[in-house]
This record gives structure tokens, C-alpha cells and sequence, in this order.
């Protein structure tokens, strides 16, 4: 049984579920980027990276930080840990920019630093190094063994609220206290 366009994640929230079968994940917040019949990626967004500063950052690729606000960085996933994305908001857009409908947009070149540096940048993003892969069919497994749940895209979480908040506040933002799901998945 194949998943329908209509069942791709691109622009939702994927949540790990109460008690997820693999501890890298545990209350991980992914903004899904792209998912199709070939895979998904996503950018963690519930996890700050420890002692990593977007400054720090600018400077080992050679930047001056210029007028960018020296932030925290978030850990993106397990999948090449040393590259960078930005997700933003959709008001700046670059030759490498993928559009994460209804969401925000993915940039991975030098030049949404640049501009994030020079003040003409997106009026919201965030950085994150490395992100989360999934092959072909991969990810809709995961989620048939109780491991996610897919919520809707809510900016208010991705750029308002604090990283470490945003696990609980997209449940809420779902209308569901993660406190009373279960654990497991029953067999009918």
C-alpha cells in the first residue's frame, strides 16, 4: 500500500511519541522538509546543540557576524552533524531555498548567512547542524510502529517559542496532553 501526495508530511510537525523505540529521538519536534516517495528529511528543532553559538559558526567559515544576533544552535538530527540549514520564514529566498509549504522555507548555502549577517536576511530563522533521514517508505514503518505523530506545521512553535518548550507546545497546539497517550500500539 503506497502513501498518496495527500499523506506526505512536507510542512508538518513530526513528534516523537511517549516512549519512542529510539532514545536519539526522545521528544524530538522535526520540521519536515521534504518527503515523497523516495524519503523524507527533517530538521530537529527541539534540541539546542551544547556549547555552539551562531557566532562561533560564522567564524570558523570565515564570516564577520556583522549585524547578526549571536543565538543558539540547534542539534538537526543525526545525519551528517557538521552541516548547516536554516529554516525561515519565507520573506528572503535564495537560489538553493526549498519552500516547506505551509511552514517556512530551507536554505543550506552561504548565501542566507550572508544576508543574515548584513541585516537583509529573513525576519525569522533559525540554524540547526545536520538533520533527519529516512529511505523510501522508512518513515511511514516508523510511524505504523507508534514512533510519531504527524501535527500540523504551527510557525508560532517554530519561531515564538523557546527550543526547549516546543515539544509540549506543539501537543498543545494540537489540542492533545501527551501525558494521557500511551506508550504502545495495540493489535486489533
Amino acid at each position: 500500500m503506497g502513501v498518496t501526495r495527500e499523506q506526505y508530511l512536507s510542512g508538518r510537525i513530526l513528534l516523537a511519541m511517549p516512549g519512542m523505540f529510539d532514545p536519539r529521538f526522545e521528544r524530538s519536534v522535526t520540521v519536515m522538509c521534504v518527503h515523497d516517495e523516495h524519503g523524507a528529511l527533517g530538521i530537529g528543532i527541539g534540541h539546542v546543540r551544547a556549547r555552539v553559538r551562531f557566532h562561533e559558526i560564522l567564524r570558523e567559515l570565515g564570516l564577520d557576524p556583522g549585524m547578526a544576533p549571536d543565538c543558539a544552535v540547534l542539534n538537526g538530527g543525526p545525519v551528517e552533524p557538521g552541516r548547516g540549514f536554516i529554516l525561515h520564514s519565507t520573506d528572503w529566498g535564495g537560489g538553493d531555498t526549498i519552500e516547506v509549504q505551509p511552514l517556512c522555507a530551507l536554505s543550506a548555502s552561504l548565501d542566507v548567512l550572508y544576508a543574515i549577517t548584513e541585516g537583509r536576511g529573513p525576519s525569522h530563522w533559525l540554524m540547526a547542524l545536520g538533520y533527519a533521514g529516512w529511505g523510501a517508505g522508512q518513515l511511514e514503518s516508523e510511524m505504523r510502529q507508534h514512533g510519531w505523530y504527524a501535527a500540523e506545521g504551527h510557525r508560532e512553535v517554530l519561531f515564538d517559542t523557546p527550543p526547549e518548550a516546543r515539544w509540549m507546545a506543539t501537543w498543545r497546539a494540537e489540542g492533545i496532553d501527551p501525558a494521557l497517550l500511551s506508550n504502545a500500539t495495540g493489535r486489533a
